[in-house]
């Protein structure tokens, strides 16, 4: 038989074990609230850099022990394109490494993007040398030595 003291030692256990299980759910909670944040900071100054060169933001979610949803991952495209001149193409890879450096913790992905900016740039500058070089060898800009 149970007595007074072993019912309330009872029911002080099970308040207990709800307490911790609330306490585990609302820590759940928190961090996720944490990551949306941080989720959300990092795709706005992908959007913000990137500008018309950007599409839609497109968030991933995840439901929460209150059934939420919150965003827990997410994504920016960048357009990678050339310019018209190289010197429109130098301008557009600079955007493009901007918007994908943008966020104070660049992913692997946004790193991978930004290099293949600096190579576009790289590439716009080697075709502008060229242009630059047959320029000034059509218009003689050359000297000429007369003995």
């Amino acid at each position: 038989m149970i007595g007074f003291g072993g019912l309330d030692s009872a029911f002080k256990q099970e308040d207990l074990k709800n307490s911790i299980e609330r306490l585990k759910k609302q820590q759940i909670i928190n961090q996720l609230k944490i990551t949306e944040q941080k989720v959300k900071a990092h795709e706005t100054a992908h959007k913000v850099a990137g500008g018309d060169l950007t599409g839609p933001v497109r968030y991933k979610y995840t439901k929460g022990p209150d059934g939420k949803l919150y965003i827990t991952g997410g994504e920016v495209p960048i357009r990678i394109k050339e310019g018209k001149t190289p010197e429109e193409t130098i301008q557009i890879a600079r955007k493009i490494r901007k918007a994908a450096l943008a966020p104070s913790d660049p992913s692997a992905q946004d790193r991978a993007v930004a290099s293949k900016a600096s190579i576009l740039e790289m590439k716009a500058r080697i075709e502008l040398s060229k242009y630059q070089d047959e320029s000034s060898y059509k218009k003689g800009s050359y000297l000429s030595i007369f003995v």
